[in-house]
């Protein structure tokens, strides 16, 4: 069996350049591969087109490589969270293509699964379907979406094995099982790494076929975006 093992983050990012598109998994900043975003501000590669659901908040997540201007395009469905990313929105220092969230899970999908366009409702008659071509089934208007596709995935599991299999938990099931299979290279980073044969077959999210590189990740922060507390009466 190939072990797709490598050392740390560094070694996992090796070909990386400037230019490239990115998707980097996780819903808010649950799952998001910590790791590899820390290993990209270091390299400096610049002029980057990251693919991700939001773009973390402004310190923290996406938003640290959006600080060192180190993203030239975001394609996103979600971007409230950092005002960083509003502030170069507005001057134009940022392109971004904003898309519904199902379209944009649906997307990535497609791209794993190799089919290159499909259509749906979600947008049309809005600026979402502005140059997009349209068709009527069964009397509802639909847009035609393309797949989307990049150099590097870089994703965030639970568990992985030597061979690249995953399990994730909870909400970071969200975008990276889909990221891993649209990448030409997909990273996965883990917080517990075992050999091959000791996950549960019937657990697995990720078959390691998609992916190239694994390695057990460190001092991961796992932020919570919005934290929401009560106050509980004294007893």
């Amino acid at each position: 069996m190939i072990n797709k093992v490598v050392a740390d983050a560094q070694a996992a990012l090796q070909g990386i350049e400037d230019g490239m598109t990115l998707m980097l998994g996780g819903f808010g900043l649950c799952g998001i591969p910590e790791n590899a975003i820390q290993e990209l501000l270091r390299r400096g590669v610049r002029e980057l087109t990251c693919i991700s659901n939001n773009a973390g908040v402004d310190d923290f997540g996406i938003g640290l490589l959006l600080q060192t201007k180190q993203v030239k395009k975001m394609i996103s469905s979600y971007v409230g969270e950092n005002a960083e990313f509003e502030r170069q929105l507005l001057s134009g220092e940022l392109e971004v293509e904003l898309i519904p969230q199902g379209t944009l899970a649906e997307r990535i999908r497609a791209g794993g699964a190799g089919i290159p366009a499909f259509f749906t409702p979600a947008g049309y008659g809005t600026e979402v379907g502005e140059g997009k071509e349209s068709r009527e089934f069964y009397g509802k208007m639909y847009l035609m979406e393309t797949w989307l596709k990049a150099d590097y995935a870089f994703v965030k599991a639970w568990k992985g094995d030597t061979a690249g299999n995953l399990i994730y938990k909870g909400t970071a099931r969200n975008f990276n099982p889909m990221m891993a299979t649209a990448g030409k290279i997909t990273v996965a980073e883990v917080e517990e790494l075992v050999p091959a044969g000791e996950l549960d077959p019937n657990e697995i999210h990720t078959p390691g076929i998609f992916v190239q590189r694994i390695f057990e990740g460190k001092n991961y922060e796992k932020r919570i975006e919005q934290r929401t507390v009560r106050a509980v009466a004294a007893g």
